[in-house]
Formats: C-alpha cells, structure tokens, sequence
C-alpha cells in the first residue's frame, strides 16, 4: 500500500471533516499523528480493521489530478451523523534515486498539517485481510511496528470491550527504532495498558540494539528473543497469524522464522500450512 497517484471511483466518495489531530510521538523522534475524521452519513459504518482511501488533491507530479493513499482504520465510532474514524499516519519523505533530493510524501504530509474542520475525500472502505476469528478460543498472534500497529489496536477493542469473553491468548509484538517510538506504549498516549489486565493479552515490546538499527530489526530481535514460546503458539491449530507495517517487517520477521524453525525450508512449510488453512494475513505497506 504504497503512496501512489490513484483516481478513485467516484462512486464510492465520501467527504468528511478533520475533527483533532493528536502528535502521539516527541519531538526529537519520527512524527506519528492519530487523526480523527467525522463522516456525516448516518449509514457510514463499517468494522475496524478494515481500510480507506484518502485522496488529495491536485495538481501533482506528472499531471495527476489526485493523489490516493490507503489507511488501516484505528478505530471507528458510530453516532447519530454518522461515524467518527481514528486513523495513524506518519509524515513521511523519500529520496528521489536519480537527484537525490528529499521530497515530502503527498499523503501524509497533507494529513499531518490538516487542521481541525478542513475537509478531507475519502473512499472505501476497503475490506481489509486481517478478520477477527469468530471462535473466541482462537489464539492471535500479532506482529507490527510504526502505524502498523492499527489494526491490532482495533482489534483489542473489539475482543476486549465490545465483544468480551475471549479465551485464546492474544499476543502482541511491536518493534521501534527507540523507546520514544513505542505507539500506544509510550509516555504520551498509553491506552494499551488498558488491556493488561486481561488474563489472556500480552504485549511484548522490543526497541533496536544496533545505532543503526531499525524498527523491523528490533521486532525481529523481539521474535528471536521469545522464540520458543512464539514457535509454540504457531504450532496450535487455533493460532491465527497478523503481520503488519512497512515492507522490511515481513522481511526481517520471515529470517527470525527461519532460524527459529531451524531452515528457510522449514519454515516456508509451516507458513504455507497457514496460508492454506486461511490462519495467515499480512498488511505491509512501503
């Protein structure tokens, strides 16, 4: 789900108006923003977890007219007018390979310097991969770092507090460049502490070793570093797998995975055997 110029259909366009937007990391650290967006159709509802599209507009490079970015619901809130949607974008930049220069993303700086009652187009929703078993004695087994750790939050509120009762073990791992980039963990905004409390939630946090490091190889350090029990739950007909955030997450979770089942091979078997048996999803975004 990289930023990409996109026309979408019309048919499925919704305005909607910018109701807060919350800086959720410090200063010195990559800005993450949680973004709350009303909709003013009473029958614009639809689970978390799922996604929508925001469109910008032009004009952009190459003559676009609009800009189209997808984005993993945080979570959503039904009311009267319709619905409010709390979304995480982080402001983004990329380095043009032939000039080197550094431009902004489109998308994300767009939303990142949104103000409270600007209007934003959004589409969707999309159906997202990652579905909540319907079996509360399911184990789920979830893997994110940066704002891929959306879903999962949706998630946790819909087992937790609107639906109640779940038996499977949840477990949560999340990486981050530093401590102060810990989402939802941090000193800021720590509503996953909520969930401790639960008999069944774990969240194991891992942050970078290495100067160098980045936040997939911290959730891959946090993978390698709980193997054995990780290897466990996978094993368990009832597990069901959810990996999240930028390309490199699938990367360096895959490597941890292969040294853990002992080979590449090994472990593409037991994935395969995920895949098949509809207990594998994975959202990455570049």
């Amino acid at each position: 789900m990289s930023e990409t110029a996109y026309q979408p259909d019309v048919s499925h366009v919704h305005q909607a108006s910018l109701i807060s937007s919350t800086r959720l990391t410090p200063d010195d650290s990559a800005e993450v923003r949680q973004i709350v967006l009303q909709v003013s159709e009473p029958a614009y509802y639809f689970p978390e977890g799922q996604s929508i599209g925001v469109s910008v507009p032009g004009p952009h490079p190459f003559g676009n007219k609009a800009h189209h970015r997808y984005y993993t619901l945080a979570a959503v809130h039904g009311n009267k007018a319709g619905a409010e949607l709390e979304i995480l974008v982080r402001r983004c930049f990329y380095i043009d390979e032939v000039s080197g220069e550094e431009y902004p993303g489109i998308a994300s700086n767009y939303l990142c310097d949104a103000q409270p009652g600007d209007a934003v187009t959004l589409t969707g929703p999309y159906r997202s991969p990652f579905i909540i078993p319907a079996d509360k004695t399911s184990n789920l087994l979830m893997l994110g770092v940066g704002t891929g750790i959306a879903p999962f939050r949706a998630f946790l509120r819909r087992i937790y507090e609107m639906e109640g009762g779940w038996q499977g073990q949840v477990r949560l791992y999340y990486g981050a460049r530093t401590g102060m980039d810990m989402l939802y963990m941090n000193e800021l905004n720590n509503d996953l502490a909520n969930y401790y409390d639960q008999a069944t939630f774990q969240a194991i946090q891992s942050v970078s070793k290495g100067y160098f490091g980045d936040e997939a190889d911290a959730l891959k350090q946090g993978v390698e570093a709980h193997g054995e029990a990780i290897w466990q739950l996978i094993q368990d007909p009832r597990t069901h797998v959810y990996l999240a955030g930028m390309d490199t997450v699938a990367a360096a979770f895959e490597a941890a995975m292969a040294g853990i089942a002992g080979s590449q091979e090994a472990w593409q078997a037991v994935r395969q055997r995920l895949v098949d048996e509809g207990r594998w999803a994975a959202l990455t975004y570049s």
